[in-house]
């Protein structure tokens, strides 16, 4: 597990929560302790994790499994080892918790989940879930509708992917990656490094003309693939090679007409403060 040092310190109703970023998994892990304490105020939240803990392994929970020891920061500024939590695992611990402080994160994963029953049953309102939500954060109208009409392409690609019997979760990563490798000369993962990005999402990080060559890239995957008719994993990864390559054509054609790199390094923050 490779974990980088910096941004160690959340903060959270004025109180420290350790974490720490674990760079091969990209996910953030939580120190447990600091987390009941803050919820509870006990002021032994060791004991109280213990309880906790005792009571989730005897129940035969899977938080308990899932619950990993890593070397963090203690206030003595020595480094010892405590128990943390990703993202997933840290809120189903906090719905253990009985605290008046914990009920806001209760009626979130509530109603996220009565969200995404809506967004099943009619596909519309988590479009303009979607719209609404980037609007907020101040995205400009038209990188906005780029991104919109991305996702619906990515949704096509998923599609005949499914169809071409690739599964999702590890294999779709591995496409992504191809298709991403072909067009800009980078993984997904140095991709997002040259951005400064962790867990936020590669596409609301990118540029339009970023968003429109990763969307014709996708769309040639989808095309050629629907005329080859990939039987095999194998086969999926050079049709997804191919359709990423026509988009880094069209890459290099730009910059050798613009005389200027096509990817930036520029994430959203950035890109917001030019649009302003």
């Amino acid at each position: 597990m490779k974990t980088k040092k910096s941004k160690q310190i959340a903060i959270f109703e004025g109180k420290n929560i350790r974490r720490q970023w674990d760079d091969e998994k990209e996910l953030w892990y939580f120190s447990v302790i600091d987390v009941v304490e803050v919820l509870t105020g006990s002021t032994i939240p060791r004991r109280y994790w213990s309880d906790l803990k005792g009571k989730l392994k005897n129940e035969g929970s899977e938080v308990y499994e899932k619950i990993v020891q890593l070397k963090i920061t203690a206030e003595d500024g020595k480094n010892r080892e405590t128990d943390m939590a990703d993202t997933e695992m840290m809120l189903r611990i906090i719905q253990s918790i009985s605290s008046p402080k914990a009920e806001p994160f209760k009626l979130w994963l509530a109603s996220v989940g009565y969200e995404r029953l809506e967004e099943t049953a009619d596909p519309e309102l988590a479009i303009n879930r979607a719209l609404k939500t980037y609007l907020r954060k101040g995205y400009s109208k038209e990188w906005i509708n780029q991104r919109l009409k991305s996702i619906e392409i990515r949704k096509a690609l998923t599609d005949e992917w499914e169809m071409r019997g690739v599964k999702e979760g590890l294999e779709f990563a591995i496409l992504t990656d191809e298709i991403t490798k072909a067009w800009t000369g980078m993984t997904t993962k140095d991709y997002k490094k040259l951005k400064d990005l962790k867990k936020e999402n590669l596409r609301d990080n990118m540029t339009n003309l970023e968003l429109v060559l990763n969307m014709l890239a996708e769309t040639a995957t989808t095309e050629i693939s629907g005329k080859r008719k990939p039987k095999n994993f194998d086969e999926n990864k050079q049709v997804a090679k191919e359709g990423g390559g026509v988009a880094g054509n069209a890459r290099k054609e730009i910059e050798s007409k613009t005389n200027k790199n096509v990817i930036t390094g520029k994430n959203a923050t950035q890109l917001k403060l030019k649009n302003k």
